[in-house]
Parts: C-alpha cells; sequence; structure tokens
C-alpha cells in the first residue's frame, strides 16, 4: 500500500483535504488530513455537540447571525492561514 492510503486508512479519511466527522472524539468534532504542497498535517476540529454549528439555515435568528458573524471576525486572522490551519476547516465545515 502507498503511504497515502495509509494514511488515509489510519485516520478513516476519503482523501486528503476531505473533512469527516468524528463522533466518538471526547473533545472534536471533525478530522482532516489537510495538505497543501508537500506537507501533510492530522487536524482535529470544532466543538464535540456545538449547538451554534452549521450552515446558516432559512430564517436563521438575528442572535444566530450575530454568533457566525462574531466567529469569523473573532477567527479572521487564523483562518485566513489557510487549509492547514484548524479555524479554516471550522470555517468551511462548521460555521
Amino acid at each position: 500500500m502507498s503511504k497515502s492510503k495509509d494514511l488515509f486508512k489510519r485516520y478513516g479519511v476519503s482523501g486528503f483535504n476531505k473533512p469527516k466527522a468524528t463522533p466518538g472524539h471526547s473533545s472534536k468534532s471533525h478530522v482532516v488530513l489537510a495538505k497543501s504542497g508537500d506537507k501533510v498535517k492530522l487536524i482535529r476540529f470544532g466543538e464535540q455537540g456545538a449547538s451554534t454549528a452549521g450552515k446558516p439555515k432559512q430564517g436563521e435568528s438575528d442572535r444566530m447571525k450575530k454568533k457566525r458573524a462574531s466567529f469569523k471576525a473573532r477567527h479572521a486572522k487564523n483562518i485566513s492561514k489557510g487549509v492547514m490551519s484548524a479555524a479554516y476547516w471550522a470555517n468551511k465545515v462548521k460555521w
């Protein structure tokens, strides 16, 4: 087996930069095997059981819109670091 396939099997992901939910993990809700150029890094992200997570809903309350905007503003610097940061993946998948 190739090194990539070994990593996919070990971490239970289907490919590089493809996040997967981890309901059995004690604290983090998702995992992704991030790849940028030749660098590969396992990133666990997202709070397990976070009630604010998910894409914007039709008719979302103003309170939830503000929470979503606050998260994006608070983590903007880390989100901008790209695929090798947990904040990028949390923003993409959960918020």
